[in-house]
């Protein structure tokens, strides 16, 4: 520490407290809110598989139902058999894109972990730079 600042006035050292705090407080608050953005991007991405899934698994139901009745109506492989495979592989895509777009809309995927953090980083570092100036002020 340089002798100027062990001489400062107690409103001096107090007003430079206030001034990083207030810094420090907006620029939590600037990286919440791209956090933030972030995961709503991520939702909206989330949102868009669900959709797409559905998309693909409403035909593909339609599909194998009517691979089930053509089945059953000519009890011929050909036909039924391709619509089978299209059904299921179309059913297949669907469901994987509803599994990734649910998962993407999980409650812990949306926590701003960035930001709590810094905030446990600073909470650190004021306790820290407190706790020495706690001890200066002693010695003085």
């Amino acid at each position: 520490m340089s002798l100027s600042n062990a001489n400062r006035s107690i409103p001096e050292i107090f007003s430079d407290l206030v001034s990083q705090l207030t810094t420090l407080m907006k620029n939590e608050l600037r990286l919440a809110r791209t956090e933030i953005s972030e995961k709503i991007a991520h939702v909206a991405s989330g949102f868009g598989f669900v959709v797409v899934g559905a998309v693909l698994a409403i035909p593909a139901l339609v599909i194998l139902l009517q691979a089930i009745v053509a089945a059953l109506v000519r009890m011929g492989l050909a036909i039924d058999l391709s619509s089978l495979i299209v059904g299921g592989v179309s059913l297949v895509i669907g469901i994987l894109l509803l599994i990734a777009g649910v998962n993407r809309l999980k409650g812990e995927h949306l926590v701003p972990e960035k930001t709590l953090h810094q905030l446990q980083r600073d909470a650190e570092v004021v306790a820290q730079e407190t706790g020495d100036n706690h001890g200066l002020n002693r010695a003085a």
